[in-house]
């Protein structure tokens, strides 16, 4: 009697159970969920009525994809079979990552998933591939990789809420994205050149920038001047005109007075750029001729537009300054 005591106090014993802080006690009755329990000391119905489940329900999990962490080596072991992957613009590029995940809903972690590490690495490498396919090689390098962890997350989040699979996404980060090592000498060097390239363009639009504005302001120079000097030829032409016209009507209304002004004026600028010798008219026998080897008199500088010069009559006059007299056959 004792011994069945005994025996059913110990049976029922080993029904307590304790949650540690980072888990959550799933009890099972009869191998289906039945109710969950809270960290600390915690008691069931003992086997095989019921059982329970202990998942660390707060921990975080790291899964790696492209690489294996061995810290006895102090180093990472490459999967190249994970690790190569092709771009958008049909690059191969060698990238490392990790995934940071909990279990979220821990009924469905349990029962909805077997293998939930090889889950999570399956969909983030399917996800990752997705979008590395669709981002060109140059900004997998630089700029992009916090969108490229962004959209690995969020896409294998989305799938993992489709298979109900109780666990969430927490970061996913980028170890190390390079091109791959058996050409890694070679992408250097195209980089190069497009450093090059690129510090050559920009040189080329400065020079552009500094030219360019220099040969518009000389051509909007160009072209005020050419119009100043049209508006002042048409300024002048219509002054002419009007001039013109002034005189016209002056001849038409007293023709003989018109015609004695217009004599008298051109006489005078005759006579103003003229060469004059004065002779004594009581000298006889004198032969004229032409001064042929006279200079060309100067024209006074015009503050008006001038009018065309009359040209000078051929003097008749017997000689010049400073040359003699020339007597004629006879003597005198």
């Amino acid at each position: 009697m004792l011994l069945a005591l005994g025996a059913v106090a110990l049976w029922l014993a080993s029904g307590l159970y304790r949650v540690q802080p980072d888990e959550l006690g799933v009890v099972l009755r009869f191998g289906a969920y039945d109710y969950r329990t809270q960290p600390g000391l915690n008691w069931h119905l003992p086997w095989p009525i019921e059982s329970v489940e202990l998942p660390k329900v707060t921990r975080i999990n790291r899964t790696e994809i492209g690489y294996r962490s061995d810290p006895r080596r102090q180093g990472n072991a490459d999967v190249p079979a994970e690790s190569l992957m092709l771009t958008g613009d049909e690059n191969i590029i060698d990238i490392n990552v990790s995934i940071f995940w909990k279990i979220d809903n821990a009924v469905d972690y349990l029962f909805n998933v077997r293998g939930p590490d090889a889950l999570v690495k399956a969909v983030a490498e399917s996800s990752l591939r997705e979008v590395i396919g669709r981002t060109p090689i140059q900004p997998a390098l630089t700029q992009a990789r916090a969108q490229i962890e962004t959209d690995v997350m969020k896409q294998t989040q989305e799938i993992m809420h489709r298979y109900k699979a109780g666990i969430e996404i927490t970061q996913v980060q980028l170890q190390k994205v390079d091109p791959p090592a058996a050409v890694v000498e070679s992408f250097r060097d195209v980089q190069r050149a497009n450093t090059d390239a690129e510090r050559m363009r920009n040189e080329a639009e400065s020079y552009r920038n500094d030219i360019v504005p220099r040969a518009r302001g000389d051509a909007a120079r160009l072209i005020a001047e050419a119009q100043g000097e049209k508006q002042a030829a048409i300024a002048l032409a219509t002054g002419e005109a009007q001039r013109f016209d002034s005189v016209l009507k002056a001849y038409q209304a007293a023709k003989d007075v018109t015609l004695k002004r217009m004599y008298i004026d051109t006489m005078r600028d005759i006579m103003t750029h003229a060469h004059t010798l004065v002779v004594d008219d009581r000298l006889k026998g004198l032969v004229p001729f032409l001064p042929l080897n006279a200079p060309e008199p100067k024209a006074a500088p015009a503050t008006t537009p001038a009018r065309p010069a009359a040209r000078p009559p051929a003097q008749s006059v017997l000689s010049q300054p400073g040359q003699p007299v020339q007597p004629t056959d006879n003597g005198q």
